[in-house]
């Protein structure tokens, strides 16, 4: 044995552990491998990964009070509130739930390392109970960004850890697996969320806003509600859901600032990552520059673009007469252009009347032909929305311009008459809310438009 041990190269000699493991000491192996190795487990690691980018938000808010309590004169009385947020532009862009924000006087953000700002409310969706607020940030300062995932491949049973401000205790962390996906869950009377991800990780008050992760760290939700009374039954906002409405939000922010004349293809769930052009406004910015229908972004100035989210986030802060360098791909070929922003197009006021006062759409008739030729749809025809009113019914639906009005309750809206008959119904304000159905690209879409609020307020 002495021969054959001196052949051994010198730089290897055998571990304690394996030593002991031959003469049935295995058990002490443990203690030869540096203990930091064996803590930086996966979860370690993702939590590491992510928390920079998790921002604790507080505020003061009314809460309504119960008349049957308190009386219908009662104000109502101010409470702490407490929720999560997360990072997702590195100038202090912060994605959180709506109900976090909702009323707050004053927005006040703890960053990760402990930093306190003030922040505002830039834009919100009730409907998905998600919003976007602005961090103020010192002159040059940056923030850490999320990494985001897709909740597109996700696997019931796969582990999970979410981060937030857990009853108001920053920060903190917990983990579990993914119960059950696709749950409509009722919180409210006010409010129902779709398509849920469930997880037994713990939720708490104040977890809302906050990131689900994957094991890899990557964000694969949104933090939004716990089962009231259950022990392990927690709800999370779908990430790929998410991150289209944050892009949404931001698309309406920069759209008040400058005009680009692009509209953008929603990409399906678990598609490529790309963001592809759907189509281009005549004599807009983006025509000037020569971007196409079918173009693929693939960067503006310096943001990688994968989601129409990081297309908007490079407009947002950018103004009129700015001009971006934009990297497309047109089939095989790489382009590069020069966007030279715009201000955004004055808009004559449309002439007073039902389809403005009451739903804050100004309407302009697709001919049929042109119609057929640009989508590929059932509806026989539709109406372009040339203007919407802000803070209307359809604004707060988030209907914009460029979408095509193709149906209200049962009808078509092919014409302008048939908006004007279907409006002039007996029961038309009993409809409220009324729905509607656009086009946006190719793909529809529907809502609702609260008529009878809108015809009591302007009485």
């Amino acid at each position: 044995m002495a021969d054959r041990s001196a052949r051994l190269p010198m730089r290897w000699r055998p571990p304690v552990c394996v030593l002991l493991a031959v003469l049935g000491g295995g058990a002490v192996c443990a203690r030869s491998v540096p203990g930091s190795e064996l803590r930086q487990t996966a979860v370690v690691k993702a939590v590491q990964n992510a928390s920079g980018a998790v921002v604790n938000i507080r505020g003061e808010k009314t809460v309504a009070a119960s008349a049957a309590q308190h009386g219908a004169t009662d104000p109502g009385r101010r409470v702490n509130g407490m929720g999560t947020g997360v990072v997702i532009d590195e100038r202090g862009y912060v994605l959180t739930n709506h109900h976090v924000v909702d009323g707050v006087r004053e927005i006040q953000v703890t960053l990760a390392d402990g930093r306190r700002r003030t922040a505002k409310l830039l834009a919100r969706d009730p409907e998905t109970d998600l919003a976007i607020v602005k961090v103020a940030l010192e002159p040059g300062e940056r923030l850490p960004v999320i990494t985001i995932g897709t909740s597109s491949d996700l696997m019931r049973g796969e582990s999970v850890i979410a981060v937030g401000n857990a009853f108001g205790y920053e920060n903190t962390v917990t983990r579990g697996i993914i119960s059950a996906l696709h749950r409509g869950v009722q919180v409210s009377d006010a409010q129902f969320y779709e398509d849920l991800i469930q997880t037994d990780a713990s939720i708490n008050p104040g977890n809302s806003g906050g990131p689900l992760l994957n094991i890899d760290g990557e964000m694969i939700g949104i933090n939004v509600a716990v089962r009231a009374g259950a022990q392990g039954i927690g709800f999370a906002v779908p990430v790929d859901k998410a991150v289209d409405v944050a892009g949404e939000l931001i698309a309406k922010t920069a759209a008040k600032k400058a005009w680009h004349g692009v509209t953008l293809k929603k990409s399906s769930p678990g598609a490529g990552r790309e963001v592809v052009v759907e189509s281009v406004e005549a004599k807009s910015p983006a025509e000037t520059a020569g971007l196409k229908p079918g173009d693929v972004i693939a960067a503006v100035g310096d943001v990688k673009v994968e989601r129409p989210l990081d297309y908007y986030r490079a407009l947002v802060e950018s103004g009129p007469e700015d001009q971006l360098a934009v990297t497309v791909r047109r089939g095989e070929e790489k382009i590069s252009a020069s966007l030279a922003l715009a201000a955004p197009p004055a808009r004559v006021k449309p002439a007073t009347g039902p389809t403005w006062e009451l739903l804050g759409l100004e309407l302009k008739v697709i001919p049929q032909q042109e119609f057929r030729q640009r989508f590929q749809t059932e509806y026989r025809g539709g109406l372009s929305v040339t203007a919407v009113r802000p803070q209307s019914p359809a604004a707060e639906q988030g209907i914009r311009r460029g979408d095509v009005l193709v149906g209200m309750h049962i009808w078509e809206t092919i014409s302008l008459e048939n908006v004007q008959y279907i409006m002039n119904r007996p029961e038309f304000a009993s409809l409220s809310p009324v729905k509607v159905w656009i086009l946006r690209g190719n793909e529809p879409l529907y809502g609702y438009l609260p008529v009878s609020m809108v015809q009591a307020q302007r009485k």
